[in-house]
């Protein structure tokens, strides 16, 4: 079965300012861009005990043998993954390598990461967003900003950091 990622695509500006990975709707003042247009983004779940590790799913193979990727395979971690602390989450680190582990080993109690990707076909990351800056956050998908600190103005980020 073909693995698909739970994504979310973007239209805007990953920007690096301060030592921080930003997305943003606009330019920022003082930021480098490092990419803009459309932008993909996932979101990486943590490895229980080790939280400085994540991985984005892309296939589950529940206890039974049933497969799943994308939103279907999200929703089933997300949703019933308590239920199921056998199953098998396939998917991948950040530095893009290959990793398989039980559902359990996943720690749902932490905040997702996000990642944004150049392309849908990419399997490493441009960067672990830090935060969103937009002026209408109502262009962005529901999915990011409840995983993502988000501000209107680049000094409530500020003020924040």
């Amino acid at each position: 079965m073909q693995r698909l990622p739970i994504s979310d695509s973007v239209r805007g500006l990953l920007m690096r300012l301060d030592d921080c990975w930003l997305l943003a709707d606009h330019a920022l003042v003082g930021g480098r861009v490092a990419a803009q247009g459309e932008l993909i983004l996932r979101y990486g779940i943590s490895i229980l005990g080790k939280p400085q590790f994540t991985i984005v799913p892309d296939l589950v193979v529940a206890d039974r043998g049933e497969m799943l990727i994308g939103e279907a395979a999200w929703q089933f971690i997300i949703e019933r993954g308590h239920l199921f602390p056998r199953a098998d989450v396939c998917g991948r680190f950040e530095d893009g390598a290959d990793e398989m582990l039980f559902l359990k080993q996943l720690d749902l109690a932490l905040p997702f990461a996000v990642y944004v990707y150049a392309d849908a076909a990419d399997v490493k990351p441009l960067a672990r967003i830090d935060g969103l800056v937009a002026r209408d956050a109502s262009a962005f998908p529901e999915r990011l900003l409840a995983h993502l600190p988000n501000y209107s103005r680049l000094a409530d980020w500020r003020a924040d950091d």
